[in-house]
């Protein structure tokens, strides 16, 4: 099992949630705030950690079995984001999905820090 940080497509209610493969939630929470957030193409959200100007973004923590993430979750990652380790409001650690450094896609970034959750982002953009 892995403490798994969701942030987009694979929350609660969210059309990818299903690759979860029932996964217990463990906290709806925030980072810490050491993070920009992007939209990368409008499809989906990247965390980018930063020494200074970051803030607290809001997802979901899950335990996911190793094999679920392995076969199911990461394959339905875009190649835009990679695998790293991210620090949460309380100071634990969590994996989560990066925007992957360096950034080499022709996807259009957006920052959208100031929302700060994906999910009030795109009601903003709808």
């Amino acid at each position: 099992m892995a403490l798994m940080f969701l942030n987009g497509g694979a929350m609660r209610g969210e059309p990818l949630h299903h690759l979860l493969g029932g996964a217990p939630l463990v906290a709806a929470t925030t980072t810490a705030p050491k993070y920009r957030f992007y939209s990368v193409g409008g499809q989906c959200p990247a965390l980018f950690p930063v020494s200074h100007g970051g803030a607290a973004i809001a997802g979901e923590v899950y335990d996911v079995p190793m094999d679920v993430l392995r076969d199911r979750v990461l394959p339905s990652e875009p190649h835009e984001l990679e695998l790293g380790v991210i620090e949460l409001a309380d100071g634990s650690s969590s994996l989560a999905m990066l925007l992957r450094r360096p950034y080499t896609s022709h996807a259009q970034l957006r920052d959208i820090t100031e929302f700060g959750d994906w999910r009030a982002y795109q009601e903003k953009a709808a």
